[in-house]
C-alpha cells in the first residue's frame, strides 16, 4: 500500500496505493511510511504522492473508530518527514482530507491538481488535530485562516488553499510529478551541504 522508489539521483519517491479506499490511511501504512523516511540514507529529496483521485482521504474509518484518530503515529510522520534534511514536496494527485494533511504539512513545498480540495473535518468528528498539524497551518497561512479550516470546517478548493498560501502550485495531472521533479532537481544536483544549509536558512524561526 505504499509504493517506494528511490533512484540514482537520491530521489526517494513515496506513492500512496490505496486508491478502492481513496488511499485512506491504516496503522500499517503510517508505520510503512515512518520506517521508510528513517531509512532512506543518501535521500536528497523526497516526492510524497498518491495513485487515483484522491490523495488521502485521511484515517481509515474503521482503524479511527480503533483507535487511529487518536494515535501518536500521526506526530511520528508529520515529525520524521520535518525533520528530514532535504527537500519534500507533497505532489497532491487529488484530495487531501483529515490527517493526511499533517504529511503535507510537514512538506517543505506542495503542489496540485486543479481537482484537488483540502479540509480537515476536526471539529465536525469531535476529534482534535494534531498540534504539529495546527502550528504548521497557522505558520503557513496565519491564525484566522487556519480556524477557517479547522475551526469552521472550510472545504478549500485547490485555487482557495492556492489563494491562502496552503498550496505553492497548481498543475495539470499529467505535469503533476514532472513539475515535482523539476523543483528538486536543484537540491539532487548541489552540494550537500549547501542545500541543507539553504532549507536550515529558509525554515521558521
Amino acid at each position: 500500500m505504499i509504493e517506494r522508489h528511490q533512484d540514482s539521483r537520491g530521489l526517494l519517491t513515496l506513492r500512496l496505493n490505496r486508491p478502492e479506499k481513496a488511499n485512506a490511511l491504516t496503522p500499517d501504512m503510517l508505520q510503512q511510511l515512518i520506517a521508510v523516511l528513517r531509512g532512506a540514507e543518501g535521500a536528497r529529496a523526497v516526492i510524497l504522492t498518491g495513485t487515483g483521485k484522491v490523495f488521502s482521504a485521511g484515517a481509515d474509518l474503521d482503524a479511527a473508530k480503533a483507535g487511529l484518530a487518536t494515535s501518536p503515529l500521526w506526530e511520528e510522520l508529520s515529525a520524521t518527514l520535518a525533520e528530514m534534511p532535504c527537500l519534500k514536496v507533497a505532489a497532491l494527485n487529488g484530495t487531501l482530507a483529515g490527517g493526511a494533511n499533517g504529511m503535507a504539512l510537514a512538506c517543505d513545498l506542495r503542489i496540485a491538481v486543479p481537482t484537488a480540495k483540502v479540509f480537515y473535518p476536526v471539529m465536525q468528528l469531535g476529534y482534535l488535530p494534531q498540534p504539529s498539524d495546527a502550528a504548521r497551518m497557522r505558520a503557513l497561512i496565519g491564525p484566522a485562516r487556519t480556524k477557517m479550516v479547522l475551526a469552521a470546517g472550510q472545504k478549500l478548493s485547490a485555487q482557495e488553499a492556492y489563494d491562502y498560501g496552503l498550496i505553492d502550485r497548481i498543475v495539470a495531472l499529467e505535469d503533476l510529478l514532472p513539475t515535482a521533479d523539476a523543483l528538486v532537481e536543484p537540491s539532487l544536483v548541489a552540494d550537500p551541504e549547501v542545500a541543507r544549509a539553504i532549507l536550515q536558512a529558509c525554515a521558521p524561526t
